[in-house]
């Protein structure tokens, strides 16, 4: 059986922050985005907790901005209401070994639109500069 101080600890070792309390939100505390997963890995990793059901977006927001597609099509994370994840709740799927948050029903998107359209929009843009630089 894992303790609240071997969850504690991990989290502190990671982010670096001290004084974590047992209920306190992680996403509050600064980690988020591509360090929130990367802690996720190192928590699944660390305590062998099978994370089949576990869903990101529920959770933290993506790293960096949205871009031009994000004011058209939503990410995942702003389709749903953010779930905190907290040490104490981390404890508990340690200790039973598996991730065993009962999401709500939920649609996304099979695609995500906001990166296709950021990508069309990128590629448009070199597509311009190179027929700019060709042509002129």
């Amino acid at each position: 059986m894992y303790s609240a101080e071997d969850i504690l600890k991990v989290i502190e070792e990671f982010s670096g922050e001290t004084n974590i309390a047992i209920d306190d939100d992680i996403y509050e505390i600064g980690l988020i985005g591509d360090d929130f997963e990367d802690l996720m890995e190192l928590y699944a990793s660390r305590f062998n907790v099978d994370m089949t059901s576990y869903l990101w977006y529920f959770h933290t927001d993506e790293e960096g901005s949205p871009g031009l597609g994000g004011y058209f099509f939503r990410p995942p994370n702003e389709r749903v209401t953010r779930i905190p994840v907290t040490p104490r709740m981390m404890l508990d799927f340690a200790n039973s070994g598996k991730w065993a948050i009962v999401y709500p029903e939920h649609t996304i998107p099979k695609r995500r639109w906001d990166l296709t359209f950021n990508l069309i929009v990128f590629l448009l843009t070199i597509a311009a500069i190179v027929a700019y630089a060709l042509f002129n």
